[in-house]
């Protein structure tokens, strides 16, 4: 693996941004429990709770099983026995773990006033379909051609839904990278609010919930940068006055730039416990890794906050 370092990040601009909402501010870790966490995970937790406890903010746990098909109970179980192991606790929801699978009704009563105002339509596009649609089937990041905007598809023919995405600009905050300009209509067209299993989608589910939790601040990977201009436009048509800031901090990478997967059991928890690693010797792996300590050491929960203090 090589290391990357923590370039753009400005302590005094974090501090600033979060005094300027006068109250005490939110962030989440958000994992799914479709695998085992390993050490890019890590690295979330370094940021998430570093920064919360650096500048007096609040942790929420969100469990992100929106995927039925792939989420596991004992993957569950097992992210919520590793964060104990790390010596994390979030500060809300506490004894209420909030798990997606538990609102399909939030997610489905929050579509319900833009299927009223006529944003919302039946697709039967198939991922494949669209791609071919593309020219560029290889490509990660597929942008919806507007095939069914128009048809009037029957409801009953299909459980999966798109927003209507109109063009425009959205200006993302990040805290790290600076100001970015998105362009969903451009990116990835009308928004896949439900899948044709009946599953609610990622970008809907976390859209809906950063509204409904209030999160200000939605600290991840810069593998879904991507995904913020969109996530502000649904949160704006969800009634959100003032939108969340983002901090995209960069990836753990593989030495030929692919990220870590947990598809290939990359550095895993369990595997770097079960190697005889102590909970702060991976903290401080994740520390060096992000560039956030000059010399791979040990760091405890206990004192993840300064390594981000200005």
């Amino acid at each position: 693996m090589t290391s990357f370092d923590a370039e753009g990040f400005d302590a005094t601009t974090f501090a600033t941004h979060v005094a300027s909402l006068g109250r005490p501010w939110r962030t989440r870790f958000a994992p799914a429990p479709t695998g085992w966490l390993h050490l890019g995970h890590v690295v979330n937790v370094v940021w998430v709770w570093g920064l919360a406890r650096a500048y007096d903010g609040r942790v929420l746990l969100r469990i992100e099983d929106h995927d039925r098909g792939r989420s596991r109970p004992d993957y569950e179980k097992g992210i919520l026995e590793d964060l104990e192991w790390l010596g994390l606790c979030p500060d809300e929801p506490g004894a209420t773990l909030h798990r997606q699978s538990d609102h399909a009704a939030r997610f489905a009563a929050a579509l319900a006033p833009l299927e009223a105002r006529g944003l919302v339509f039946a697709c039967t596009c198939s991922r494949r379909e669209i791609a071919s649609a593309s020219g560029d089937p290889a490509s990660p990041a597929l942008r919806y051609p507007g095939t069914c905007r128009d048809r009037a598809v029957p409801l009953e023919v299909t459980t999966a839904r798109r927003v209507r995405v109109a063009p425009g600009m959205e200006s993302v905050t990040d805290l790290r990278l600076g100001t970015q300009q998105q362009e969903p209509a451009e990116q990835c067209g009308d928004v896949l609010v439900r899948d044709r299993h009946g599953d609610w989608t990622y970008q809907w589910c976390v859209s809906v919930d950063d509204v409904t939790q209030e999160v200000d601040v939605v600290i991840r990977g810069e593998d879904l940068l991507a995904s913020s201009g969109r996530q502000l436009l649904l949160a704006r048509l969800l009634g959100r006055v003032a939108p969340p800031a983002f901090l995209h901090h960069p990836l753990l990478r593989h030495s030929d730039g692919a990220k870590l997967s947990k598809a290939n059991r990359d550095t895993g928890i369990r595997e770097l416990r079960g190697a005889g690693r102590s909970a702060a010797e991976v903290l401080g792996m994740a520390a060096h890794a992000s560039g956030l300590v000059a010399v791979e050491r040990p760091v405890e929960a206990t004192d993840l906050h300064a390594l981000f203090r200005a």
